[in-house]
């Protein structure tokens, strides 16, 4: 916020805190009413969603499954990439994990000459 003093801001917090559902500020109180901003500005969900090249998970997906023969998968397959991409993306460590191993079992098989 701009121009408004530190008494200014606390009055607005207690305000917006005064107006919440008794649940909700139980839940706020919880976690520290000195440590809660409501006044912090939400991230755009469209940056948290692309990756390096500034593609979408829906782009990278459909760019994907255009490297595949339509009847070589299963609509269960689609998600299953879907899934695991927007992991990767979000940074989550089990999908970052899934990523990993499957690289490093790919690169075992071809190693040991089972993989073409």
């Amino acid at each position: 916020m701009t121009n408004i003093s530190p008494e200014e801001e606390e009055i607005r917090k207690k305000y917006i805190f005064d107006s919440m559902a008794p649940r909700r500020q139980k839940h706020i109180l919880k976690k520290g009413y000195k440590e809660w901003d409501p006044f912090i500005k939400p991230k755009d969900p469209i940056d948290m969603r692309t990756d390096a090249s500034k593609r979408t998970t829906q782009t990278l997906v459909s760019e994907f499954l255009h490297t595949r023969s339509a009847e070589s998968y299963t609509n269960e397959y689609g998600r299953g990439a879907f899934e695991l991409c927007l992991g990767i993306i979000n940074k989550d460590e089990k999908h970052k994990g899934m990523f990993e191993f499957a690289c490093w079992y790919g690169e075992l098989l071809k190693r040991e000459g089972k993989l073409e």
